[in-house]
């Protein structure tokens, strides 16, 4: 039997209200055969704050292809550019070995381990303007460049190896913690598989949303966001949800993502069905 969302045990029930508009209809409209899913990447942005870590939140605009007008983490498609070697060689302290052993994947796996990483700080830097784990030789990357290479990646297709060598910038491989790993139902039209980071980001950091994709952004503490979502405030889908959970109860970023490193990282993929009243989903 299913309990109420936000429960202890694997089961949960989340009403319509708390979902984002459409997302029971389409569950509904399964196609007959699932679709396979697609390489995805997911960083949450993590700043300190008085009331404990604070997590970014995005709101996709109506038109998204995928939860239209859900509450998100950034995140995205993996690129093939994301494991290409240019990219590979500006990693400090991560390998194609290292990301391969860390995510559980061969070492021929395509796309190669390594591409989920690239592809989440990608991700970050084009959907909220932050550029979680770049370091830069001269410092603290300046204002100026650092909107100038968002806009490249963003309007001239850029990739990110050519922006962080116009910017002689490297990727800290420590920045990044790998928490969850999500496969999309297959009741579902699109589906994806999708790896879950967090990146420490400063404690003033200002995320500037790429407004083409997303309507608003917020930071809120994990049990912040939740009793939003309770209110039926800030609809999300069950990963968003579960991630959230996972994340409360540490006192300072660097604490949590010490908890994450090295952790065991199931693959995780619900089942989900449609309810009177919404859906109900199961996790093994």
């Amino acid at each position: 039997m299913f309990s109420t969302e936000g429960g202890s045990g694997a089961d949960y029930r989340i009403p319509a209200h708390r979902l984002p508009s459409g997302f029971v209809e389409t569950i509904s409209q399964a196609p007959s055969r699932p679709s396979e899913p697609r390489e995805a990447a997911t960083v949450v942005l993590l700043r300190d704050g008085d009331g404990g870590p604070q997590a970014l939140l995005l709101r996709r605009n109506r038109k998204a292809g995928f939860v239209p007008r859900a509450w998100v983490f950034p995140g995205g498609r993996v690129d093939p550019a994301d494991g290409e070697d240019a990219l590979a060689e500006r990693w400090t302290g991560l390998g194609r070995e290292e990301a391969a052993t860390r995510l559980g994947l061969p070492r021929d796996a395509d796309p190669q381990a390594i591409a989920y990483y690239g592809a989440a700080v990608r991700e970050a830097i084009e959907e909220t303007g932050l550029w979680p784990g770049v370091t830069h030789a001269g410092g603290a990357l300046g204002s100026d460049a650092a909107k100038g290479s968002r806009e490249r990646l963003l309007d001239e297709g850029a990739t990110l190896a050519e922006v962080l060598g116009e910017i002689d910038a490297r990727l800290d491989g420590a920045a990044l913690e790998y928490i969850a790993h999500w496969v999309t139902p297959v009741v579902e039209p699109r589906r994806y598989d999708t790896r879950f980071f967090a990146a420490r980001v400063p404690s003033d950091a200002v995320a500037h949303h790429d407004e083409r994709e997303m309507t608003a952004s917020v930071w809120l503490t994990p049990q912040e966001a939740l009793a939003r979502h309770r209110e039926g405030r800030l609809p999300m889908i069950f990963p968003t949800i579960r991630t959230l959970e996972g994340l409360r109860g540490f006192d300072t970023v660097a604490e949590l993502l010490a908890h994450f490193r090295g952790r065991a990282i199931p693959r995780q993929q619900p089942e989900i069905v449609r309810t009177a009243d919404g859906v109900a989903l199961r996790v093994e």
